[in-house]
């Protein structure tokens, strides 16, 4: 995604379907590397925000990001997902979500969107939290 030479951030961001199950925890993990695609780049001290949007109830979920040197985790808790869509069929929302990175830079900082997709929600039978 970077280069270690010469570093183009805000470059096209990569579109994604994450698929997740409605009442259900989610996690979806986003590795940065160098150029050789093995070696993880250094992302000491970027700061990390992700959103996904209901467009049906014009809600704005924020979802929770936890931070390695050189990845982040990004997690849609149960008590969030169970909001998500309704009724008992196979899709029942789909919502867009993005990453945002925050680079600290000399001046102003780097504000990256790496990631933009669509949180598939599929429809449960269980309701949540009943186990």
């Amino acid at each position: 995604m970077c280069s270690s030479t010469i570093q183009k951030y805000g470059n096209n961001p990569i579109s994604i379907q994450w698929t997740v199950v409605r009442g259900d925890t989610a996690v979806l993990t986003v590795d940065f590397f160098e150029n050789d695609e093995t070696t993880g780049f250094d992302c000491t001290g970027w700061t990390y925000e992700a959103t996904s949007y209901d467009t049906n109830g014009g809600v704005l979920d924020q979802l929770t990001t936890t931070a390695t040197n050189h990845s982040v985790t990004i997690t849609a808790p149960a008590s969030t997902t169970l909001n998500w869509g309704n009724a008992y069929k196979s899709v029942v929302a789909e919502l867009p979500f993005d990453l945002q990175v925050n680079i600290p830079a000399v001046g102003e900082n780097t504000i990256w969107t790496p990631i933009i997709g669509t949180i598939t929600v599929i429809g449960d039978i269980t309701p949540g939290g009943s186990l």
